[in-house]
């Protein structure tokens, strides 16, 4: 699937309507297989993205875990770490 996508379920801060419609527009970019539709495609994939996020916020509010939640720092910390270790130059 597509690597833009992150998980958005049990953060802390929780996670905002603008990063659960960046990960929608991923989506649907993937799928579809624009990056910037048509004028002929632009309805659909405009519906399919407010669609998708729509289902995506309902999802992430029923969700349920007693793990706490994840620190979004310390969580963007660890991937910029693991990618320094990907792609430094020695």
């Amino acid at each position: 699937m597509c690597r833009n996508i992150k998980p958005l379920f049990n953060y802390d801060p929780p996670v905002t309507d603008d990063e659960i419609y960046a990960s929608a527009l991923q989506y649907v970019r993937k799928v579809s297989g624009f990056r910037k539709p048509s004028n002929l495609n632009s309805k659909p994939f405009e519906t399919a993205v407010g669609d998708i996020a729509r289902i995506t916020k309902t999802l992430i509010g029923a969700l349920q875990t007693e793990a706490p939640p994840r620190d979004r720092d310390a969580e963007i910390r660890k991937a910029a770490a693991g990618a320094e270790r990907r792609f430094s130059r020695i």
